[in-house]
């Protein structure tokens, strides 16, 4: 694995270049996967999952055992729409809980919402939304309303 400074280096040139790859096209480079694992690992001291695990992004050590995290991310942009949803969230798949790290345009951390399992699966399997059943998807006002903010500290 790259040491820590080599990975802080390589994940400010890439926040740099999404920042002017949205000011260029007004579209997000698709990077907010990436930067909101690394993070999560940074700011609550997960430790990522080698690429492509199926199920979960991360783990970390509790009471109870490990701990298996899904992390979304998402850019929360001046302007943009209040019904923002968060990534697709399988069911079918093995985790404890999501985290979901919210970034600004500059692709800095703004905050980290944790929601446990059952919370996210009760919220997806109440009727009446499509994006919800079908898709496996929560607005990020959802989440946040299911979950608690785990970063940074009140």
């Amino acid at each position: 694995m790259p040491s820590t400074d080599r990975l802080l280096t390589v994940l400010r040139d890439v926040k740099l270049l999404a920042r002017e790859y949205y000011d260029l096209t007004g579209r997000p480079l698709g990077v907010t996967a990436e930067v909101a694992e690394y993070e999560a690992a940074r700011l609550l001291g997960v430790k990522l999952s080698p690429v492509r695990q199926s199920g979960y992004d991360a783990t970390r050590a509790t009471r109870g055992g490990e701990q298996y995290l899904q992390i979304k991310g998402r850019c929360v942009l001046p302007g943009s729409k209040s019904g923002q949803r968060v990534g697709a969230i399988a069911l079918d798949k093995r985790w404890d809980a999501v985290l979901l790290v919210l970034l600004d345009k500059e692709y800095e951390p703004i905050a980290i919402h944790e929601a446990d399992r059952s919370s996210v699966a009760r919220a997806l399997m109440a009727p009446s939304s499509r994006a919800r059943n079908e898709r496996g998807q929560l607005s990020v006002s959802k989440f946040k309303a299911i979950g608690h903010k785990v970063w940074p500290d009140l």
